[in-house]
């Protein structure tokens, strides 16, 4: 199960992903959530950067189950509409994998893509 903050929210972090940012945030000093926002640049022309904060602004999205926080920008959410944020944990390793519906292709690393 997911958690969204209303039906109209672009956003979706799965239950996985909220469990390992409280355990992240757990052992944080002074960080409270977790930004996930987008950058131009990357090999296919913008890129997602995850960075824990102690700060959110007025008109950020803020996301909390679990003890797990995630705040996003406006503008990032244009460009993540519709995403769904998860942790994986194989044999690949562990990661936060973002499934985004606007992107028309990404690099192999998954942390770049283009609209």
């Amino acid at each position: 199960m997911s958690e969204t903050l209303s039906p109209a929210t672009p956003l979706t972090i799965s239950d996985a992903a909220f469990r390992r940012i409280a355990a992240i945030l757990k052992n944080a000093s002074g960080e409270t959530a977790l930004r996930i926002s987008v950058e131009g640049g990357g090999c296919s022309g913008f890129s997602y950067k995850y960075d824990l904060t102690g700060e959110t602004e007025p008109d950020d999205l803020v996301l909390e189950k679990e003890g797990g926080r995630v705040v996003v920008d406006p503008m990032s959410l244009v460009y993540m509409g519709g995403s769904v944020v998860d942790f994986v944990d194989d044999l690949m390793g562990q990661s936060f994998q973002i499934r985004n519906p606007n992107a028309v292709a990404a690099c192999g690393c998954g942390t770049s893509f283009s609209v």
